[in-house]
């Protein structure tokens, strides 16, 4: 029977621009009691089709009224494993197969399970990780979600002993209580852009938990972990744990606290016994004396609030079209396909137990051009690349900066050799396989010379904060109410216009008589709400460049559909993390930057969003125009 819960309601609407922090944990404290029905063997089951999802109703008492859905990969094997995946805040279930975890079950051969929340009982769609009565055993959502499994467990041969849970945001914070309530159910989870268990216990105290975050000692994060059961002595599920170190929604603190409080609960140190770069990534892994890997951390350098994806990834031993996601909302390309990690963590790659996948990385050389060779002109860089796996992508290097990727063979790209000065340079490449290794070669030397023109020279310019704008949070250029939203917007605001901002730049340093021959634009990530490359479909972000600035005075908000000098001189690929370099400007764009003063690029989306949404870049030192020219 269906227990009745509390109605809730939020005093903010989510078309008043309220930054996603808040929506985290919108909605007000739940009403339901203790409820320790479980479902019946072979319960009942209405399927509704979801995409690659179908419904399941009748799993139980269901006492925090959730709706079930779930994937069954083709051809499943008896006593196969289970993968409860949680998705975050103003998402939906069909929201978190494109992270990648229906694809990846049906290479991997594992049942996945997507709860969904309702909005009568968050009106964001949030799992409520904050009510104490939906995150302790036996009681609320907790238990809703645990009917799921045991519903699976009474429909298909599942393996009770790989049960597994993975979450996004509010969802990740939903793990740990999961993990902690039910150690004899799930055994590992994931906790992506999260934080620890009962880090908050009210909707008030989750403000302090995401944002700056609540430091606890290791051992008082654990007693929370045991006092959720008590008197139980089982084995505790192994956690996988990750954040970006740009998240200004939740405190990257919240992974600290949550290695802290895991590791405590397994009864081992808070010092890593492995320390590596996976994909330029920090990952730690924290192991018993046996060399059990219990507790492993993933540290996204630069991104922001979302799961780290790899759009260009195939899971090792799928078709052409087992990719790990598609790039969306809070769906950030950063090269890494967490599920294929956390997949290899909890052992589904292996077949249980610590995983031993692919740890061998690929070969690759430059074959063109040779050691020593003199060039000139357009050269045609190449390189060959393999891997037992398969190689996902080949990065192009000049000096050690990454100038070009190709991720199909034959690998190559075509250097101008004269945006380099005359003299010897170092050519390299590095290759990436398909489980995050890579290598590099970087052995190639070359001397440049272009000969009948002067050697060019190259210089950078970083954006003028005070100028930059209009736009640094708010739709009235106001700062963001929480304050970590500071920096310049891209998108659409609250009031309906689109694309307000400007980076500012001092060029006056050009010689008056330089002949520009280059120039590209440097843009930092801060952080996103919600994904405006996608909406409407094929959205791009392109700069306009104005010969000084927009507005004589300082840059006012009608000034962002003024006109320019030259517009849409370079594009700059979707990016969810780190810092991303724009195409080279065009003639145009070339011609537009002012050499006795300022220059001033606005960067646009092509076309008009279909809802409020933004990408945040940072200005300042982390805008910066590169220029290259002869004198």
């Amino acid at each position: 029977m269906l227990k009745q819960r509390c109605s809730r309601s939020w005093p903010w609407s989510r078309s008043a621009g309220v930054p996603l922090a808040a929506w985290l944990y919108a909605g007000l404290v739940g009403c339901g009691g203790p409820v320790s029905e479980a479902p019946e063997p072979g319960a009942e089951v209405a399927e509704q089709p979801q995409r690659l999802l179908t419904q399941v109703t009748g799993f139980g008492s269901n006492p925090g009224n959730l709706q079930m859905f779930r994937h069954v990969p083709s051809g499943m094997p008896a006593n196969a494993p289970l993968v409860v995946v949680l998705h975050g805040c103003t998402q939906r279930a069909a929201s978190m197969e494109g992270s990648g975890w229906s694809a990846a079950a049906d290479v991997y051969k594992f049942y996945a399970v997507y709860p969904q929340q309702q909005s009568g009982n968050n009106m964001t769609s949030c799992f409520n990780w904050f009510e104490p009565g939906d995150i302790a055993r036996d009681r609320g959502e907790a238990l809703s979600i645990k009917q799921m499994v045991d519903t699976m467990k009474a429909t298909y041969s599942v393996d009770p002993s790989r049960v597994y849970v993975a979450g996004f945001s509010a969802g990740a914070y939903m793990v740990p209580a999961l993990l902690a309530a039910y150690p004899d159910v799930f055994s590992a989870g994931a906790i992506h852009s999260g934080g620890p268990y009962r880090c908050a216990e009210s909707m008030t105290a989750g403000f302090n938990c995401m944002s700056p975050g609540v430091n606890r000692a290791p051992a008082a994060w654990g007693d929370l972990v045991r006092g959720a059961y008590p008197g139980y002595a089982g084995p505790r599920p192994r956690v996988s744990i990750w954040h970006g170190t740009s998240d200004y929604t939740v405190n990257v603190m919240n992974l600290t606290e949550a290695m802290e409080q895991w590791t405590n609960v397994h009864g081992i140190d808070q010092t890593p016994d492995t320390v590596e770069t996976v994909s330029n990534f920090p990952h730690k892994v924290y192991r018993d004396g046996a060399g059990n890997a219990l507790v492993e951390t993933w540290e996204l350098t630069g991104m922001g609030h979302g799961v780290a994806m790899d759009a260009q990834f195939q899971f090792p031993g799928g078709t052409g079209t087992a990719a790990c996601g598609a790039v969306g909302a809070y769906l950030n390309d950063v090269n890494l396909c967490s599920v294929y990690h956390q997949a290899r963590f909890f052992g589904l790659l292996d077949g249980g137990g610590e995983p031993t996948g692919d740890t061998t990385p690929p070969t690759v050389n430059v074959t063109a051009p040779a050691n020593g060779a003199t060039v000139g002109g357009t050269v045609n860089v190449t390189a060959d690349a393999a891997d037992a796996v398969g190689v996902t992508r080949v990065e192009f290097l000049v000096d050690g900066e990454v100038v070009s990727t190709d991720s199909q063979a034959p690998y190559a790209f075509a250097w101008n050799s004269a945006a380099v000065g005359n003299g010897q340079h170092r050519l390299g490449a590095r290759a990436f396989d398909a489980a995050g290794n890579q290598a590099t070669d970087n052995d190639t030397v070359v001397t440049v010379s272009n000969t009948g023109s002067p050697a060019p020279v190259t210089a950078q310019f970083t954006s003028i904060a005070a100028e930059d704008g209009y736009l640094k949070a708010n739709a009235d250029g106001s700062a963001a109410a929480l304050g970590f939203m500071t920096n310049l917007a891209l998108g659409r605001g609250t009031d309906g216009k689109y694309n307000r901002s400007f980076l500012s730049f001092d060029t006056s340093g050009l010689p008056d008589g330089a002949t520009v021959t280059r120039a590209f634009l440097t843009v930092t990530y801060s952080s996103g709400s919600g994904d405006p490359w996608s909406t409407p479909a094929g959205n791009t972000l392109v700069i306009d460049v104005k010969t000084g600035t927009f507005n004589a005075a300082n840059t006012e908000a009608a000034d962002w559909a003024g006109a320019a000098a030259a517009s849409s001189v370079a594009g700059i690929e979707r990016f969810s993390a780190g810092a991303k370099r724009s195409g080279d400007f065009s003639a145009a764009g070339l011609s537009a930057i002012n050499k006795a003063g300022k220059t001033q690029l606005r960067l646009r989306f092509t076309q008009a969003q279909t809802a409020t949404q933004y990408l945040f870049v940072r200005d300042g030192a982390n805008a910066v125009l590169t220029v290259v020219y002869t004198p």
